[in-house]
């Protein structure tokens, strides 16, 4: 037998096939049918999109590839050739990489140990370093991924943080990458610089996989897209073939408007004037620093930024959460700085002001209670829900019904879990118990985290209503698409301090983005 040739021929093959094959992929959870007979085709150095609302399937479909579940039927590909894949280490053998959402770093190592980390090659740490650094420089050379390998991983950007994950990967021999929502955190440039490394990438022969959901990056980056809704494949297209307007609809089943309409604000009195506000944490260490706006009814405020300098912060002073370090709060003309009456999130709500959380599972709603019982907190005490002894249950849940009609909750179950609702219904039942109060001012943090493509429109719909209607609205959100939307002044924070204000409309992508990296000095409206 011709052994020599029939390597040749498998060789041939490999590089033949797509890099990846799903065949008729099932997955439960329980009573969830969270796959249903997926089958999909990854090409060779290619990008390959995989777009779809939450619970599409996606995450799970990736989580399958690299070994996180097991399937409960079908076959995975790779080069042609099946696999089993039953752990993370089966995945990385077979050549496939993963970066996560959330970072998997240590950040007290430096980017050299984070690299190592778990591929240390024997028991001499030494040998395993040297050869570890050279194939480093190396992989930096070929992709672009420059960074310090004796920088501490704590101490860099997020951007360069990625650019480790993504070595990491590299390092331990990865042909295909899979990316879970890679922008997330980062300002445009940064995302820029991500997708011209994508590119060197596939240039280079690797396949990336990049689950996300911007359309607008979609487009942009990958050869490639397909589509899942409700477990299931229900397109894979070439990129140059699709538009947002089609992708959309296909996500969701019908036809979605993807910028809300709104006419040009039409600002009156100012509603919350802040003077050098400072919050700092335990140990005195800045978090919001010499920072001086004004909201004015009638007019949506965005703010800008990067997570982590001091947006989360911002709100949550306001709001009554956080304690004050300096600076002076004014809100509705009267100074509400050092009135301990009105330092508590309760006096604030009491003044006429709004809240929804960045984090709705934290600060907004409580897991474990009924959508009924999550739908009044904050509001609990308000004698229409009391009576001498026992709460008015049916009243209470009258009220939640209510809301669940008018803010498009589904499903219609005032007594389920607040926990089995989707993030975006728990998005809406937040929204809806805030907006219904008619708060003169409404904080607003990262409205649509987590949130599918259909419930963005109508959430985007309500907060433009609310202007209209002489409210004033203070947005924080990461995603610049959503500032730009929706804001009629924007305002960008970097390092606790607010580097830069400018009118909404025509506004400059790229100016934002470098004031969002601390890249540029203060811009003027």
């Amino acid at each position: 037998m011709d052994t020599n040739s029939d390597r040749t021929k498998d060789a041939g093959t490999r590089r033949a096939s797509p890099a990846i094959e799903l065949i008729g992929i099932d997955k439960r959870f329980g009573p969830v049918r969270a796959n249903r007979a997926v089958s999909l085709n990854i090409a060779r150095g290619s990008i390959h999109g995989i777009i779809g609302e939450n619970g599409a399937g996606k995450s799970t479909l990736m989580s399958i590839l690299y070994g996180y579940y097991q399937a409960d039927a079908g076959e995975i590909r790779v080069g042609g050739q099946p696999k089993r894949i039953a752990t993370p280490q089966d995945a990385i053998a077979a050549g496939i990489g993963m970066v996560h959402q959330h970072f998997m770093l240590v950040d007290n190592l430096t980017v050299l140990e984070n690299i190592l980390l778990g591929a240390e090659g024997g028991v001499l740490l030494a040998p395993g370093l040297a050869r570890a650094r050279e194939l480093l420089a190396r992989l930096e050379k070929d992709y672009g991924l420059e960074v310090d390998p004796d920088a501490i991983v704590g101490e860099l950007p997020v951007g360069l943080q990625q650019r480790v994950e993504i070595l990491k990967a590299l390092f331990r021999g990865a042909d295909v990458l899979i990316l879970d929502e890679p922008t997330a955190v980062l300002a445009p440039q940064e995302a820029d610089h991500l997708f011209n490394i994508l590119r060197s990438l596939k240039a280079q022969g690797k396949t990336v996989v990049l689950i996300t959901h911007k359309l607008r990056e979609v487009l942009a980056v990958t050869d490639t897209v397909t589509v899942m809704r409700a477990g299931a494949v229900v397109a894979t297209l070439p990129t140059s073939e699709a538009t947002r307007e089609r992708l959309a609809e296909l996500m969701v089943g019908r036809k979605v408007l993807l910028r809300v309409a709104k006419e040009a604000a039409k600002p009156g009195a100012t509603v919350l004037e802040v003077d050098k506000l400072r919050v700092a944490d335990r140990a005195g260490r800045a978090l919001v620093d010499d920072v001086s706006f004004a909201v004015r009814a009638g007019e949506i405020v965005g703010i800008a930024g990067v997570a982590g300098n001091g947006q989360s912060e911002l709100l949550e002073a306001l709001a009554g959460i956080l304690p004050i370090a300096g600076g002076r709060i004014c809100f509705k003309g009267r100074d509400v700085t050092g009135d301990p009456a009105h330092r508590s999130a309760r006096a604030m709500r009491a003044l006429g002001l709004g809240h929804v959380p960045e984090d709705r599972l934290r600060r907004g709603l409580v897991p474990v209670f009924e959508a009924n019982e999550s739908a009044i907190l904050g509001f609990h005490d308000d004698t229409r829900y009391n009576g001498p002894i026992l709460m008015h249950r049916g009243d209470i849940v009258r009220e939640c019904e209510r809301l669940m009609n008018s803010y498009d909750v589904r499903p219609r179950a005032a007594h389920l879990r607040t926990a089995a609702f989707s993030g975006g219904n728990q998005q809406k039942l937040v929204l809806g118990r805030e907006i219904d109060r008619n708060p003169d001012m409404l904080l607003v943090g990262q409205p649509t985290r987590g949130v599918d493509i259909g419930a963005i429109e109508f959430i985007h719909r309500r907060l433009v209503e609310l202007r209209d209607a002489g409210k004033a609205i203070l947005l924080v959100s990461v995603e610049l698409d959503e500032i730009l939307a929706l804001a009629d002044r924007i305002l960008v924070m970097f390092g606790g301090r607010i580097v830069g204000e400018m009118a909404g409309g025509a506004v400059d992508e790229r100016a934002i983005g470098l004031l969002m990296t601390g890249g540029a000095g203060k811009a003027a409206a």
